[in-house]
């Protein structure tokens, strides 16, 4: 990890349509809630906030200071204004620095431009961008990088079992529910495959496949009457996991 990052919050008074004051003064309302832990209203400014989202994401732990307590944190949501694209409001979970946590982190490629592969004209492209781990909250790595400076020919590939992981650090196993789980035949985690190497004509070629694919696709559809779906969204990943406790969605709303 890389240099603490530490936020100080004053407790929050204002709730409700109120906290509409605090916004118009460069305010953001926040709340702070964990496990045993009762929400706490809290607010700073938003420049501050805005840097500590930055640095933080959702995967780095925040050192909390509010008053004389101190709370270490994952940023779990942030509400933005959709026209102003201005912060509105965060919710931090607290966590205990003992307890593995589950957090989505980025994964970046190094060595770009320095393979055998990219200096003889093809095009190396990352497939997976972010993974889950779990690790002590302090123990979170801020990225895992992967090197794609040996790759040489088309078809060749980099994949999760590549990446050095820090640690105790891991990769969180999802289970599928299916009976072939545990044949060493089936696909595993470290199979993923985290960027390939391809000939830039045979990739042209499969982009022109997939959007004519697109396009008839939507022409059928267009025929058939049907409406696009705009609203729908994969729903986003949780830092410490979906199984560790939440403050119910009644009471995030009065506290926003």
């Amino acid at each position: 990890m890389g240099d603490k990052i530490t936020l100080n919050l004053d407790l929050r008074v204002l709730q409700g349509k109120k906290v509409k004051q605090l916004r118009k003064e460069g305010l953001v309302p926040a709340v702070v809630y964990g496990a045993g832990l009762e929400p706490v209203n809290v607010q700073a400014a938003r420049n501050i906030v805005d840097k500590v989202i930055r640095d933080a994401g959702k995967h780095t732990p925040v050192h909390l200071v509010i008053g004389t307590r101190k709370e270490i944190a994952m940023i779990k949501d942030v509400e933005s204004d959709p026209v102003k694209g201005l912060t509105r409001h965060v919710s931090f979970h607290a966590v205990n620095q003992n307890d593995p946590v589950t957090a989505e982190v980025p994964i970046h490629l190094i060595g770009q431009g320095e393979s055998e592969a990219e200096k003889a004209g093809l095009i190396v492209l990352q497939a997976l961008d972010r993974i889950e781990v779990r690790a002590l909250p302090l123990n979170l790595p801020e990225a895992l990088e992967v090197s794609i400076a040996d790759l040489k020919e088309a078809g060749e590939q980099i994949t999760l079992g590549d990446i050095v992981l820090p640690k105790d650090v891991a990769f969180v196993e999802h289970s599928t529910g299916r009976e072939d789980e545990d044949d060493e035949e089936a696909p595993q985690l470290t199979d993923l495959v985290v960027a390939s190497v391809y000939e830039p004509a045979a990739l042209e070629a499969a982009n022109d496949a997939a959007a004519g694919d697109a396009t008839i696709d939507s022409e059928v559809e267009a025929d058939n009457g049907a409406d696009s779906d705009q609203t729908s969204q994969a729903e986003e990943t949780k830092p410490g996991g979906k199984a560790q406790d939440e403050p119910k969605q009644s009471n995030v709303d009065a506290n926003k």
